[in-house]
């Protein structure tokens, strides 16, 4: 029973493979999407140094926003979810602080500043390189919850243990809900391209634009797949080009040979 609360969602799904019905531990554990919605900015957490802050304080520098909500003591799922993305982050190269912002919220409300604190240290380190843009928060006077409510994230506590779904979430710099991904593994270009979508051209190279344009996130795959019509288009606009550039040289070189003056040889034997 235990084992079944704290894989959450993952148990969920095999479940309702099996026999298309959850166990009760699990019934109203999972993710209601709310694209387009904008989260509370002035919903009130505890930081790491005990301080009372306003969420929207992490969403002033104009950066998208990377969202978890696990609980710090979880034994399992929080920390295959919480390691997936950082396993995933190393082979983004951009850095929380910089280009985006990280924030990581305990939904369990008894959870203190000071378990925050320790596991930022612990997850820092687990990161591997610098990362002053992770914000690790306590709850504060319930506002998990409401958090949670507003992002669709559902989850259930028997008295002991937290069964909750696996999923990471994207917001723009504004609070807006712009992509959720799933599962305890995670692919770096989704990040990446989530990432870059939620930051509206803020920032990227052409390199992601570019990648925005060939690849969209399918809610069935919960990934992000070729998008086979613009790759068609560029395609064609390749092929066009090519044909372009081909006809444009055989005129010129056919201009070149019209203009050549003509050779006495040429002229005497025309003239004959």
């Amino acid at each position: 029973m235990r084992q079944l609360l704290t894989t959450g969602i993952l148990m969920a799904a095999l479940a309702a493979a099996k026999d298309e019905v959850l166990p009760r531990e699990l019934e109203g554990v999972g993710v209601e999407e709310h694209l387009g919605a904008k989260v509370d900015l002035n919903l009130e957490f505890v930081n790491t140094g005990s301080r009372v802050i306003a969420l929207k304080s992490l969403f002033q520098s104009g950066r998208p926003v990377l969202l978890n909500m696990v609980y710090y003591s979880c034994p399992m799922l929080c920390n295959r979810v919480l390691n997936a993305q950082n396993a995933a982050l190393q082979d983004v190269p951009w850095t929380p602080g910089n280009e985006f912002e990280m924030v990581t919220i305990t939904i369990d409300p008894t959870e203190t500043a000071q378990l925050a604190s320790a596991k930022r240290q612990q997850y820092l380190e687990n990161y591997g390189r610098p990362a002053p843009g992770w914000h690790f928060l306590a709850d504060y006077r319930g506002n998990a919850a409401r958090l949670a409510g507003q992002l669709g994230f559902k989850y259930t506590f028997d008295g002991k243990q937290y069964a909750h779904p696996a999923a990471i979430f994207i917001l723009t710099p504004d609070g807006t809900i712009s992509r959720y991904l799933y599962g305890v593994k995670f692919k770096p270009m989704d990040i990446r391209l989530a990432l870059t979508e939620a930051a509206a051209g803020r920032f990227g190279m052409s390199f992601e634009k570019l990648l925005l344009f060939c690849f969209h996130y399918d809610p069935q795959a919960k990934s992000y797949v070729p998008f086979a019509r613009n790759f068609m288009r560029a395609g064609g606009a390749i092929v066009a080009g090519l044909l372009g550039f081909i006809l444009l040289r055989l005129w010129s070189a056919e201009r070149r040979n019209g203009s050549r003056p003509v050779a006495p040889a040429d002229h005497m034997v025309a003239t004959k």
